[in-house]
């Protein structure tokens, strides 16, 4: 019997195209088609926001996994480069340590590059935590 799993194209950087859509099961679609080490790692990502947000909402829009609470808008996002994989926080310039990446251009958002082997759970979850009690980003 052959294979029927679509192949799913890796865009510029090697982000998954994944269709937009609501809920867990295109998030979990982006992150099974995340190339090499950056799968594991979107998987943690995935749990971790899981375990410190209990009830968050998913959806997969422009190529990238949103994280929102209902009624309060998205807060955050990742999205895969070539090198690593970029966390974004909507409201970033509110938390505390502030996330290293970000200019003044960036308005309110600031973000972290998670690199292969880098994972400080308990800075994520810190920032994760902090992040879902502000006002989201409602497009």
């Amino acid at each position: 019997m052959p294979d029927e799993t679509p192949t799913v194209r890796l865009l510029s950087g090697g982000n998954p195209q994944i269709a937009k859509g609501d809920g867990d099961a295109p998030v979990q679609a982006y992150i099974a088609a995340m190339p090499g080490w950056k799968q594991a790692l979107g998987r943690r990502l995935d749990a971790l926001i899981e375990e410190v947000v209990p009830g968050v909402r998913k959806a997969v829009k422009w190529n990238s996994p949103f994280y929102r609470v209902e009624g309060q808008g998205w807060f955050l996002s990742f999205h895969v480069f070539n090198h690593y994989v970029k966390l974004t926080f909507f409201d970033g310039l509110s938390l505390k340590p502030l996330p290293p990446g970000g200019t003044p251009r960036s308005g309110q958002a600031r973000w972290i590059d998670l690199r292969e082997g880098e994972f400080d759970a308990a800075q994520l979850a810190d920032w994760i935590r902090q992040a879902a009690t502000l006002p989201g980003w409602i497009p």
